[in-house]
């Protein structure tokens, strides 16, 4: 009877043990962290982690926790919250990305200091499994080579290149682009487009392949390919660009006015914002994207040999990039309205706040899958310190993306003291300062090379004037130091129609003949 007793208890107790086990393993099992660098460089990289719910039920949130060897070191990081102790770091989900429906993923990344690999790693105390880094069975098998690496197109300013696929054990996760010896884009699919080179110049380009545990393929063989000539407005043998503002809401000037009367073909449309419904770009927020004016002026120009680059942002709003609620959005919005006007060109004009890590991954997954030339314009907080301190947080964390960008200061409505010629050469110069701090590795050649600069011609806002002289001053800077860009607010404030020192949009409130300053400025060859 005892023994029957206990037979019986225990068989009540045995599916009651089932359910009092630890949940760790099957949780582990159903959940991945997988590490991978998606750049590398001489003394570091920049790495991920993507977590991954394989379960059949949804997570509500989760943390990774790995080590550092001694001399390596995490700094930037995006889309987690950090905790650090000594060599452990742990990353925290944000409250956008911790909850993972079944088959979904999120993906944080930092950037590191040092050549050393996560160890240990953890997601949620139990192993990341999935090539961590060093924690469970990391991936140690490299892709293979990509093949039939070709040049299928050149610009005077961008080569295109595609390349057969490689194979991975696991799987490849993208393909790094080198220009030279320097990486210029990471993709994930079979072809690239380099932007931001030099005309009548000739490059070589090698890929390789990289798979989700970081292990990378060697190089395939190099090609070579020479860019075409500047095709003039503002372009000559050494690839810098000339395109003013143009604000596209106006009716006059048109872009073939302009073009008519002083040969300039480039110019910057201002500006996509985001209409009364949404995420959905529209010129000045409220002129349909296909409106027949402005398209009609677009196709003009490019009759001529003409193109525009699309600007977003600007003085006013609403912004895309705060009205767009996640990357995906807004990649989709710049892509409408790229394609609106037959443009590969964007610029990104901050002058309010925007959501940076959700601006920079819409930014690099278009450049990534089209190779687009991107500029961000960016406010001067004064004539020796260079670009606002927000400015500069956009270009850390565009640099932690291995995001490729042209950096224009917004040379006007600065606080100075002394010559206001002077003031704006001071305020570049204080730019190019901060961009050494936040690309390291390039070589000042480089890094002038991606400075752009962009006063405003005549009468500023805050009462400072940019006479014609000045012009000269800045355009000899430009041509000396051979940056990468200028342009100017605006073609359609290019005339001398109120020479009384106002501030309006449609003149420059000095004397001036009519597009005085494109002609100016339109000498710049780089």
């Amino acid at each position: 009877m005892k023994r029957a007793r206990l037979s019986l208890i225990g068989a009540l107790l045995l599916p009651l043990a089932f359910l009092l086990l630890p949940v760790t393993s099957a949780y582990a099992a159903a959940n991945t962290a997988t590490f991978a660098k998606t750049s590398t460089w001489d003394n570091g990289y920049q790495g991920q982690y993507t977590i991954t719910n394989n379960g059949t039920a949804a997570t509500s949130g989760w943390t990774v926790e790995f080590d550092l060897p001694s001399g390596t070191s995490a700094g930037t990081y995006w889309d987690a919250t950090l905790t650090q102790t000594g060599s452990h770091y742990a990353f925290k989900n944000r409250d956008y990305n911790g909850s993972l429906a079944p088959g979904a993923s999120a993906v944080f990344g930092f950037v590191v200091a040092g050549g050393g690999a996560p160890t240990g790693c953890k997601l949620n105390g139990a192993a990341c499994a999935g090539g961590d880094g060093g924690g469970g069975s990391a991936d140690t098998q490299a892709p293979s080579v990509p093949g039939g690496l070709t040049v299928t197109g050149h610009t005077s300013s961008s080569v295109s290149l595609s390349w057969s696929a490689s194979s991975d054990n696991v799987g490849v996760s993208g393909y790094e682009v080198y220009q030279g010896s320097s990486s210029a884009t990471t993709v994930t699919g079979t072809s690239a487009t380099v932007p931001g080179l030099s005309a009548s110049t000739a490059y070589t380009f090698k890929v390789r392949a990289r798979d989700a545990a970081g292990n990378l393929s060697a190089f395939t063989s190099t090609v070579s390919a020479t860019t075409d000539a500047s095709s003039g407005g503002g372009g000559g043998s050494t690839g810098g660009r000339f395109s003013p503002y143009i604000d596209i809401t106006f009716a006059t000037p048109t872009l073939r006015d302009v073009a008519n009367a002083t040969g300039q073909k480039h110019f910057n449309l201002a500006f996509a914002l985001a209409d009364s419904t949404g995420c959905n770009p529209s010129w000045g927020g409220t002129v349909p994207l296909n409106d027949s004016r402005v398209i009609g002026e677009v196709n003009d120009l490019k009759g001529v040999g003409g193109d525009v680059t699309v600007s977003t942002g600007g003085a006013a709003g609403p912004y895309l990039e705060t009205t767009c609620g996640s990357s995906a959005a807004l990649e989709a919005a710049y892509k409408k309205a790229l394609d609106a006007v037959g443009s590969n060109r964007l610029d990104v004009d901050v002058e309010a706040s925007i959501p940076v890590a959700q601006v920079n991954t819409a930014l690099k997954q278009l450049q990534s899958e089209r190779g687009t030339t991107i500029s961000y314009t960016l406010r001067v907080q004064a004539q020796d310190y260079g670009v606002d301190p927000f400015s500069v947080q956009i270009l850390q964390d565009a640099a932690s993306r291995g995001l490729n960008v042209t950096v224009n200061p917004m040379l006007m409505d600065f606080g100075f003291t002394g010559d206001w010629g002077t003031a704006i050469i001071s305020a570049a110069n204080a730019t190019l300062g901060q961009m050494r701090q936040i690309w390291p590795g390039k070589s000042d050649a480089d890094l002038k090379h991606m400075l752009g600069l962009t006063p405003m011609i005549g009468k500023n806002d805050t009462g400072p004037t940019t006479t014609q002289a000045i012009a000269r001053q800045v355009l000899s800077y430009a041509q000396s130091n051979h940056v990468g860009s200028i342009g100017f607010w605006s073609a359609g404030r290019d005339n001398g129609g109120c020479p009384n020192g106002s501030v309006q949009p449609t003149c420059s409130g000095i004397s001036q003949s009519t597009y005085e300053f494109t002609n100016i400025f339109k000498g710049f060859t780089g």
